[in-house]
């Protein structure tokens, strides 16, 4: 029997509930906690411990068994404490692509007391040296090819590397990950306080340095109860799916696909760190490529996927689609960008059981956030959903005052599951998070039922002669164009009406636009002053950033530039 939203949070919430809500302080305010939350991260990688050499982790051609994760943990976390010093509090970076070591290192530092800082894979030496000196990393945990990035920076400074999958001599300072493991060290018993500092991601830095979101153990944890509680009121709502099973009518174990990088926010918490709430397995890609996903949803019979939108697209675009078997797939969502609703409906079409999902979350909250899913997110498929039942969620005006239902302003969220801060920046925390609520600097509204819709950026809004045009709007209609294959609304600078529409697009394969009439195309469907004055065709992939995102200042600051890689103009 399905239930009420309200009905739902209630009965999970309530004392003796799965989810059962009490008020505690964290950080000088009264938050709403989960009683049953995990004490630290250590907690919640001892967990694992419990499933003996059940299958965790695939890699390639790599198994690996929660047994065999557990003991280069400990190793790890051994050596980290014994050989390097390492202590509560002591910065340890980690930089390196989607491998096993990439979790093995996150468990081990975090089990110790230290902050794990995620350092982005796709960094050159300079940005790779500032994260390093910014957060005052004393060791990094590298694959091979950030090493030697890093290289000068070892051995004559404070810095030490330890370097997974290296082939090679490696210099003072520097040791293979092999030769540091003593076989069957147990992981140094260490307390861990729940409010202690685990983690610093970077933002992605649009202008200027980026900056280290400090998260304590408590917000990631409560973020991880979030994602589950979530979920647990969705199937209370809409009825949970039947498991999937396999050709013998077994039950398959849940699996989710990591195809985002780990020093993502939504890869890192909802995804990998996930899996050890549910104990499920978890399927590694070495990089984002369509076909190769859809061909290991089909190996190992995936039954999660969780990428950014475009992903999605990709997969249902790839030629070969229809010749694997995704009929595993039972949730097909992702974050970090809106969906055009024409996706939403296609891969409730083209999935035999695979249904639409979509999360709105940021690094500052942990990735959590609203979410929408399944049957609801079709009726409402502009809505990013409803927040999980331990966040406040309000949209404020320029003067930040609250604002009704319907009405448009900034989206802000309060819980414990915020960043404390950013490292080292007083002033840009006190500028983000204000009376304990944390700025998005989206736009968006409130309905009466607490829907969120997420109309823009706050930045990427186009202000063209007095009127507001939300970016998100103009792409969902020219993704119901049948030839677009990808595209990006943004701001381009206007002498009469301060700013203009823009458009950057791709045609499928085989596909040709037409400026003009995918204009009129848009015209059709939206009022005159949002259809884009500027379209650029693009011969190739509009740029993105690791997590996938496009990246729309890229793209406005080449065509300022006079000329836009593979761009035509019009």
């Amino acid at each position: 029997m399905t239930m009420t939203w309200d009905e739902a949070v209630t009965r999970l919430t309530a004392p003796g509930g799965d989810f059962e809500l009490i008020e505690t302080e964290v950080g000088g305010s009264i938050q709403k906690v989960f009683a049953r939350t995990p004490g630290s991260l250590r907690d919640l990688f001892a967990v694992a411990r419990m499933y003996g050499d059940a299958e965790y982790l695939v890699y390639e051609d790599e198994r690996w068994g929660f047994d065999r994760l557990t003991r280069q943990i400990d190793e790890l976390g051994d050596a980290l404490v014994n050989r390097y010093g390492v202590r509560p509090g002591d910065r340890v970076a980690i930089a390196m692509r989607n491998y096993p070591e990439w979790i093995t290192s996150f468990a081990a530092v975090t089990s110790v007391g230290a902050v794990a800082v995620a350092l982005n894979a796709w960094w050159l030496h300079e940005e790779l040296a500032y994260g390093l000196e910014d957060s005052g990393s004393r060791l990094v945990i590298c694959d091979s090819e950030r090493f030697e990035r890093v290289r000068d920076l070892i051995g004559d400074s404070d810095l030490d590397a330890i370097v997974v999958r290296h082939r090679g001599d490696l210099p003072p300072g520097a040791a293979h990950l092999e030769e540091i493991l003593e076989p069957g060290a147990r992981l140094p018993e260490v307390v861990v306080d729940t409010d202690a500092d685990a983690t610093i991601l970077y933002t992605s830095g649009t202008t200027g340095h980026p900056k280290g979101a400090v998260s304590t153990h408590r917000a990631v944890l409560t973020a991880l109860m979030g994602f589950a509680c979530r979920a647990a009121v969705a199937a209370l709502v809409d009825g949970a799916d039947t498991a999937p099973t396999d050709e013998t009518g077994e039950a398959l174990p849940t699996t989710a696909i990591l195809c985002i990088p780990l020093f993502h926010v939504t890869g890192l918490v909802p995804v990998m760190l996930g899996t050890f709430v549910s104990g499920s397995r978890l399927v590694m890609m070495y990089r984002w490529d369509p076909r190769r996903a859809l061909e290991l949803i089909e190996r190992e019979r995936i039954t999660q996927f969780v990428g950014v939108p475009t992903m999605s697209w990709e997969l249902l675009e790839c030629e070969d689609f229809d010749r694997f078997d995704t009929s595993s797939l039972r949730s097909v969502g992702g974050g970090g960008a809106p969906a055009p609703p024409e996706l939403v409906q296609r891969i409730e079409d083209r999935f035999s059981a695979g249904r639409p999902g979509i999360g709105y979350g940021m690094t500052e909250t942990n990735a959590l956030g609203p979410q929408n899913a399944g049957d609801t997110y079709l009726r409402r498929p502009t809505s990013v959903g409803r927040a999980a039942p331990n966040m406040d969620v309000m949209v404020i005006d320029g003067e930040g005052r609250p604002l009704g239902p319907g009405e448009r302003g900034e989206i802000c969220f309060r819980g414990a599951n915020l960043i404390r801060g950013y490292w080292n920046r007083p002033e840009a925390t006190a500028e983000t998070i204000v009376d304990g609520w944390l700025r998005s600097g989206d736009i968006g509204y409130i309905d009466e039922e607490g829907f969120v819709y997420v109309s823009d950026r706050a930045k990427d809004m186009v202000l063209r002669g007095g009127e507001n045009i939300y970016c998100a709007e103009v792409e969902a209609a020219v993704y119901e164009h049948p030839a677009v294959y990808e595209a990006a609304v943004f701001a381009l600078p206007h002498e009469r009406l301060g700013e203009e529409v823009a458009l950057a697009v791709m045609a499928k394969p085989g596909s040709v636009i037409e400026p003009e009439e995918l204009r009129r195309f848009v015209g059709a469907r939206l009022a005159a002053f949002k259809v884009p004055s500027r379209v650029f065709v693009f011969d190739e992939q509009l740029p993105r950033n690791a997590s996938g995102k496009i990246l729309k200042r890229q793209i406005r600051d080449d065509i300022l530039g006079e000329q836009g890689p593979g761009a035509g103009r019009i």
